[in-house]
């Protein structure tokens, strides 16, 4: 009766991002990373707002860093689109716009299925923590400089 072939039920799409939206809603680990959904009337589940508090004992600590998290129609097959909304200065980041830049970054290069959208958040911090992000030096706090995001609007941050 048992199958030596691994069959395994693939998760439809909207259900995993149901999944992920009750995660991120009851809280993540130590609370200093968080994301939900942008816009509650987004029937798509596209588009995501992600926060991360910048770890201690590095440039990045006490700092709140705001993120946009873009799920396309062929999320989590595909990762999703992550652009940080605040200003910051770290490797796998392009520093005009935002965009985490995949090749920089292992866990969008190497996508799997698994990952979701907690799980990138999570490496970011991780990341901020790396010999190459920790001392790095970051925008001035009460950065309120704007970022234009891809429709043109001007998106203003500021970090505390």
């Amino acid at each position: 009766m048992g199958s030596e072939g691994s069959s395994r039920v693939v998760v439809p799409r909207n259900f995993r991002l149901l999944e992920e939206l009750e995660r991120g809603e009851k809280g993540i680990g130590d609370g200093t990373v968080s994301y939900g959904m942008d816009d509650a009337d987004d029937v798509y589940m596209q588009s995501w707002t992600g926060t991360i508090i910048g770890p201690p004992n590095t440039v990045h600590e006490g700092r709140i860093y705001q993120l946009k998290l873009f799920c396309g129609k062929e999320y989590p097959d595909q990762p999703p689109g992550v652009r940080f909304q605040s200003r910051i200065n770290m490797s796998c980041v392009n520093y005009e716009t935002g965009v985490v830049e995949p090749s920089h970054f292992p866990m969008l290069a190497d996508w799997k299925r698994e990952n979701t959208m907690e799980d990138i958040l999570m490496q970011l911090k991780k990341e901020m923590t790396s010999p190459q992000n920790r001392k790095l030096a970051q925008p001035s706090d009460g950065n309120e400089e704007g970022r234009v995001d891809q429709k043109g609007l001007v998106v203003k941050c500021c970090i505390m």
